[in-house]
């Protein structure tokens, strides 16, 4: 069976833990308007069939937000928000693809943010601070953030224990780290304590 556009991506040894979209009411919210105008030019072309011969030419007009509706839909559903068993990657564009993806390792902190209607629905917004040129990660109203952030740190947790060989590579990693994360405090991403924090739990592992 031949792989899909996110499996291609994945490196040797990684796996899909979980993969999201943005919630339904995101789509919803898109296409309502389109949906409302066909039909209302459905109804109009119904009720100008029995009157006009040039009812047509109003179907034609009414495969215009259908068109813009199917697009809407094709880039609702080919922007995915992915959690391996090493990153985590964001997937856009239907032809032309957008991929950005963030070390596990590199992961600081993650904030979820949920509204009561967020909380109703399952929808949130998930921040991941992390020690790269990114800085942060936004991903708007994704469909079950709580599912996502414990994946992503549940992974993150497992990556000291994948053997001596990942742990002692993730030790090598750590003044790195601490430098990116210094690099963050000078641009004033961090403040002075969290950076003292955050060392802190890094030297913890070595």
């Amino acid at each position: 069976m031949p792989k899909n556009y996110t499996e291609n991506m994945l490196g040797e040894n990684e796996r899909i833990l979980l993969i999201t979209r943005q919630h339904w009411f995101v789509l919803f919210s898109a296409i309502v308007a389109e949906i409302l105008v066909t039909l209302l030019v459905a109804a109009g072309i119904i009720f100008a069939s029995f009157f006009n011969p040039l009812a047509l030419f109003g179907l034609l007009l009414a495969l215009v937000p259908l068109v813009s509706m199917s697009r809407d839909i094709l880039v609702w559903y080919n922007r995915e928000y992915i959690v391996t068993n090493r990153r985590v990657i964001q997937v856009s564009g239907v032809f032309n693809k957008n991929v950005i993806d963030s070390s596990l390792e590199k992961v600081n902190d993650v904030k979820m943010t949920q509204s009561f209607l967020g909380r109703l629905f399952d929808y949130g917004n998930i921040e991941i601070l992390t020690a790269s040129e990114l800085g942060v990660n936004l991903f708007k109203r994704i469909g079950d953030p709580v599912k996502f952030k414990t994946a992503m740190l549940n992974a993150k947790e497992e990556l000291g224990f994948e053997g001596t060989g990942a742990h002692a590579q993730q030790v090598e990693g750590i003044p790195a780290q601490i430098a990116e994360l210094d690099e963050l405090r000078k641009r004033g991403i961090l403040t002075e304590a969290e950076f003292q924090q955050k060392k802190k739990e890094l030297l913890a592992k070595m």
